[in-house]
This record gives structure tokens, C-alpha cells and sequence, in this order.
């Protein structure tokens, strides 16, 4: 028996739904649960197939457990691994890369030493960084935000140097990242599953959460459409996300990836509505069964980006022709 576990935290709506989603469907040899988990020892199997994580990023032990479960075989999705390793301020300079337009953006150190350091510990750091040419660079106005993190946790909108160095003295040890804001016409939220199954979304990021959603919305261009849905799977192959939301800001006509690490995406019936949730619903249970169909016993059963794949391959092919 195949076992699919929906590891999840405060979440009401979507995890209990996707279980009953998957279930229904009454593929043979393959049943969902609540992911339920009484000890955790190295290298053993959990006896899950495929795991689907929506709270790790809030509960460290359950990452841990996560790297456990993917090293003995368990599909987890997302990568454990990679979701460890990335940062907003990576996936931007990864989108330049491979042809996704992005915000101008820097990355600053945290206002404050982090714990245990002093200002020795940051010699090699310039006092004061050239802040001219950070601020000529992105130009204002600007948004201010942790080069990690997400829910729209410590994110402010600057007009003016004053106003930067006023919030930044506020910001702690955080490490932010100075982004341009883009002035934008149109703002789009896009599902994307499996690196390839798209769900495009306007969307108000000006609204209440409950109602970012736009729920009449307008008729889009077909050609920005099919331009978004592109750039949407192109960052997801790149970084190996097979669940995930992309944001995009048009201006002038063009969509720039504003916010694109969201691997435990909102997925509420409350804020995203019924047809939003419908289909994340049903997307993520085929997905889910796809995976527990092609998992293989004894081996890694993650999925990992082109950046990771094309690392290792370039190494390996560079070790190659060494031995020639």
C-alpha cells in the first residue's frame, strides 16, 4: 500500500480536503492520512511514500524530520533540502539567469551583530556601505523586506532616505533586501504545481488578505497570459518547486517576478475562493498520486531545480574530461 502523509499546522480547510480528495479518487493500492509521526530515528523509514509539507518552515524539528524522511525514499514535496538552501534574494538573481524579469534589488546586512558576533566579526564588511550608489541603483520608491521569510512579515514601503534609515534602525538583527517597487497596472498570483500545471490569478496586494483575490476579474491579454504562464514554469524548473506560487507586477505591458519562494502556498477556501481551491484541491491530489505511483523503493524520490542539476552535471562533465 502506497501511503501519502498531508503534514500541516494551524491550516483548517485545504489539508483535511486534500486527504478526502485524494481518497475519493480510490486509486488502487493508494491511500492519504494526516501525516502522524510518534518517533524519528536516523535512516529508518517513516513508512510514507510521499509527503506533502506545509508547516516545516515554522517548525524546525519537523524539518529535520523531513531530511530524514527524504534521505530513506519518502517523496517529500517540496525538497527539504533546497527549501533549506534558498533565499528570496537567490531567486532573484537565479531569474536574471534564466530570463525572468525581476525588481532591482540589494542585499544589506542585519542593523544589529547577530547573536555571539561583535564588529569584529564583520571586519571585512565597509563602514559605511556606499549607500549613494545602492540608493542610485534601485532608486526610490522602494520596498524594504527580509531576504527570507514571507507572509508579508517586516515588509515596508520607502519613499526617501530618511525613511529608509529610520525603519532599518528598527529592523534588528533580520537581514533585509532594498528591492525598487515596481508601479504596476495589473498584479497576478499563479499556482504552480508540479512544474508545469499553472493557475493564474489577478490579484490586489493593496486588499485585506481575504479579498487580495479578485473575484470578477477583467480579461486579460493573451499573449501577457501565455508570457506569465512561461516565466511562471521556468523559475519552478529552476528551482525545483512542485509547489509554489509566483507574483507578478506588469508594467508597461512587461511581468516582473516579484515574489516566487512560496513553497507552502496559501491554499484556504476563505481567501482564495471556491474555484481557486477547487482547483489546487484537485491539482495537488493528482500530483500527489502521480508521485506516490512513480516512487521506487531505496532510492531518493526528490525532486531537484535545473540550477542544482546543471551544477552537478557541469562538475561532472568537467571531471570527465580530466580523465581524456
Amino acid at each position: 500500500m502506497k501511503k501519502i502523509g498531508i503534514l500541516y499546522g494551524q491550516e483548517n480547510t485545504f489539508p483535511p480536503a486534500l486527504v478526502e480528495k485524494i481518497n475519493s479518487k480510490k486509486e488502487d493500492g493508494i491511500i492519504a492520512e494526516a501525516l502522524k509521526i510518534d518517533k524519528v530515528i536516523q535512516n529508518r523509514p517513516s513508512g510514507y511514500d510521499v509527503v506533502i509539507d506545509r508547516i516545516s518552515q515554522d517548525i524546525p524539528f519537523y524539518r529535520g524530520m523531513l531530511k530524514n524522511m527524504a534521505k530513506t525514499g519518502t517523496a517529500v514535496i517540496n525538497n527539504p533540502f533546497w527549501w533549506s538552501a534558498d533565499d528570496k534574494f537567490f531567486n532573484n538573481s537565479l531569474a536574471l539567469e534564466i530570463g525572468v524579469k525581476v525588481p532591482k534589488t540589494v542585499l544589506l546586512p542585519s542593523n544589529q551583530h547577530p547573536p555571539d558576533t561583535d564588529e569584529n566579526s564583520m571586519r571585512n564588511l565597509a563602514y559605511p556601505l556606499d549607500w549613494d550608489s545602492i540608493f542610485e541603483y534601485v532608486g526610490f520608491p522602494v520596498f524594504f523586506k527580509p531576504f527570507a521569510g514571507g507572509g508579508w512579515k517586516h515588509v515596508y514601503k520607502l519613499n526617501n532616505r530618511d525613511e529608509f534609515f529610520h525603519t532599518y534602525n528598527q529592523t534588528g538583527q533580520l537581514v533585509m533586501m532594498l528591492q525598487e517597487a515596481i508601479e504596476f497596472t495589473e498584479y497576478f498570483r499563479c499556482y504552480c504545481l508540479d512544474r508545469k500545471d499553472v493557475r493564474i490569478m489577478q490579484y490586489d496586494p493593496a486588499q485585506p488578505h481575504h479579498l487580495r483575490y479578485v473575484k470578477n476579474p477583467k480579461p486579460v491579454e493573451q499573449k501577457l497570459l501565455e508570457r506569465i504562464e512561461s516565466d511562471v514554469i521556468k523559475l519552478n524548473n529552476a528551482l525545483g518547486y512542485d509547489f509554489n506560487t509566483v507574483e507578478f507586477a506588469i508594467r508597461n505591458g512587461e511581468p516582473y517576478a516579484i515574489d516566487f519562494g512560496n513553497p507552502a502556498p496559501d491554499a484556504d477556501v476563505h481567501s482564495v475562493g471556491q474555484e481557486n481551491f477547487e482547483w489546487v484541491l484537485e491539482t495537488a491530489a493528482n500530483m500527489a498520486i502521480r508521485r506516490a505511483k512513480n516512487h521506487v523503493d531505496g532510492q531518493l524520490n526528490l525532486t531537484w531545480g535545473d540550477f542544482v542539476i546543471s551544477a552537478i552535471d557541469g562538475k561532472q562533465a568537467k571531471e570527465n574530461k580530466k580523465k581524456q
